[in-house]
């Protein structure tokens, strides 16, 4: 089984990565349109998400966001979690590392730019997961900015 299945099960789907990514779309050299940038994406998507290492990443997030959930992370209680505290900065490092180990540092940026807008299913997410699907989606935007498309 691919590992866009297991996020399939989760409820998130390619193409509702794509939609995120798509709406901080700006065209760029290379991606004029977004028909192509939803090309590019969706081979990037496959391509990343064969990879153990941001597979591995993604699946700590959805584990810390289940014990979070149940109020079982040590220092953190269910109310802060719910709120996204500002002191729980591991889920934001999570999002980095994954977007980083894609693209390089370039991607911090663009993982800046997802964490803050929440576009599409980000908003829906809980805190540990949001950011890590924004760093797998910061990641392939800049991947696709970064090749101009040659992907």
């Amino acid at each position: 089984m691919s590992y866009l299945c297991m996020l399939e099960e989760r409820g998130i789907t390619k193409q509702k990565l794509i939609s995120a990514c798509l709406e901080l779309f700006v065209p760029h050299p290379g991606v004029e349109s977004r028909a192509q940038a939803e090309r590019v994406l969706s081979r990037l998507f496959d391509s990343i998400l064969e990879d153990a290492n941001v597979c591995a990443l993604l699946e700590a997030a959805f584990a810390l966001e289940e014990k979070a959930a149940r109020g079982e992370l040590y220092g953190i209680s269910r109310e802060a979690y719910r709120d996204d505290a500002v002191f729980i900065v591991a889920d934001e490092i999570i999002g980095m590392a994954i977007a980083e180990y894609i693209a390089g540092t370039r991607a911090r940026f663009e993982y800046v730019r997802f964490d803050k807008a929440k576009p599409g299913l980000l908003s829906s997410l809980g805190p540990f997961v949001d950011d890590a699907i924004a760093g797998l989606i910061a990641g392939a935007s800049t991947l696709m900015y970064s090749t101009q498309g040659r992907i």
